[in-house]
């Protein structure tokens, strides 16, 4: 019994620290974007102030979180639902390609069907 909680509390502490240090890391990146670029999403445009500036986040264009250049080249400055979005359509992205390797089919397949493979002739009768 000891042991079991010795291990669980050696764990809350690692992901404590773990938690800490990212949003340590986090703090740094996120204050130099935000001296760096002015407070407007990168993607709605949609402006921020002093107020509502907690609603704008740092996104990493290469999605590498520990690819902090001082110069901010990895960086753009997106509202919390234009990030969301971002994340989701990269996350869909991903899905799409493990679906077309389950399917036997290269990663990313493309749709095969051809709606208007008959409209040249569909038009030619309609002509008649």
């Amino acid at each position: 019994m000891a042991t079991d909680e010795a291990k669980r509390a050696h764990t809350d502490r690692m992901i404590a620290e773990t938690i800490r240090n990212r949003q340590q890391r986090e703090q740094g990146y996120r204050e130099q974007a935000l001296k760096i670029y002015p407070w407007i999403c990168g993607r709605c445009a949609r402006e921020f102030t002093r107020e509502n500036v907690h609603q704008l986040t740092v996104h990493h264009r290469d999605h590498n979180h520990d690819n902090n250049p001082k110069d901010g080249s990895n960086w753009e400055l997106l509202c919390i639902y234009c990030h969301d979005n971002e994340h989701a359509r990269e996350l869909d992205a991903e899905a799409a390609r493990r679906a077309g390797a389950a399917e036997g089919g290269p990663a990313g397949a493309r749709a095969t069907s051809q709606p208007f493979a008959d409209l040249k002739e569909l038009l030619a009768r309609r002509g008649r």
